[in-house]
Formats: structure tokens, C-alpha cells, sequence
């Protein structure tokens, strides 16, 4: 254990867009919906640890071409931040992007897992497993609860 600006500056990186929603929250409410309590736990667990745990996990050997799945998967995330700037409405944080179901859970999810990579890092993996095991379900039932009555008897 000790300091990693490498990990603090990608957990920053990450977790910097999702203040866009305290600046310019979106015009219309997000739904609430019953999410289960695992899930909650996993989501909440995931976040803390993916914020903390790059940033106080020494580097191994760096992996540089991990660099490149993981800035892609950022700069994908970064652009459907912008969606949502330009829109500023719940459908644009959950819709369905390039056959993704819930891409702004599953990207930050990635560019950890790339993290992980490039950093050498177990633990930003498993990290990014819990992350990935909370916010992707809780997502998916916030993208299924933002669906029209049309759009649910497509499925």
C-alpha cells in the first residue's frame, strides 16, 4: 500500500463528469426505483473502493498498452457526458449507445478494468468486479423504468 497519483488521477478522471449532475441536473426528476439491497451495498461498495483504491495501491510493472482500451473507454464516457450536457434528461444517462444496454455504468467500469492493467493491479480489478456487480443491474433497472409502456412490450 501507499499513494498512487497515477490511480488518484484515473479515479478522478472517472469520477469528475458525474458532478455535471449537482451543476446541471437533469430538467426532468430521475426515477427512484426499488433497487434490491445487495445491489445498493455492491453499487455504494464498488464506488468507495474504485475512488480509493487506485489511489492508495502502488503500481506494479506498468502495462503502457493498457493505456489505450482504457483512454478509449474514457473518451467514450467523456462523450456521452456531453450527450448528456446537451440534453440534460434521465433517458441520456441510461440509454442503449453503440449496443451497449447501460454504457455510462459499464464504461467506468472498463477504464478500471484497464486500470488495473496498467497499473499491474489485482485489487483495482476486484474493485472494478464489485463496481461492475452493483452499478450495472442498479442501471439496468433504472434504463428499464425510464422505458415507455411502448418500449417494454418490444422486449
Amino acid at each position: 500500500m501507499g499513494f498512487s497519483p497515477w490511480g488518484l488521477g484515473i479515479s478522478l478522471a472517472v469520477l469528475a463528469p458525474t458532478f455535471l449532475l449537482w451543476v446541471l441536473p437533469p430538467r426532468s426528476p430521475l426515477p427512484r426505483p426499488r433497487v434490491p439491497g445487495v445491489l445498493a451495498v455492491l453499487e455504494r461498495s464498488g464506488q468507495a473502493l474504485c475512488l480509493v483504491v487506485p489511489a492508495v495501491t502502488l503500481p506494479g510493472a506498468m502495462s503502457v498498452w493498457w493505456s489505450v482500451p482504457g483512454g478509449l473507454a474514457l473518451v467514450a464516457y467523456y462523450a456521452l457526458w456531453a450527450r448528456y450536457v446537451v440534453e440534460r434528461t434521465p433517458d441520456s444517462l441510461y440509454r442503449r449507445t453503440w449496443a451497449l444496454p447501460v454504457p455510462m455504468a459499464a464504461l467506468p467500469v472498463l477504464v478500471y478494468l484497464a486500470a488495473s492493467g496498467l497499473l499491474s493491479s489485482p485489487f483495482i480489478a476486484a474493485s472494478a468486479v464489485v463496481l461492475a456487480a452493483g452499478h450495472v443491474p442498479t442501471s439496468l433497472i433504472i434504463a428499464k423504468e425510464l422505458r415507455t409502456p411502448r418500449d417494454r412490450l418490444a422486449l
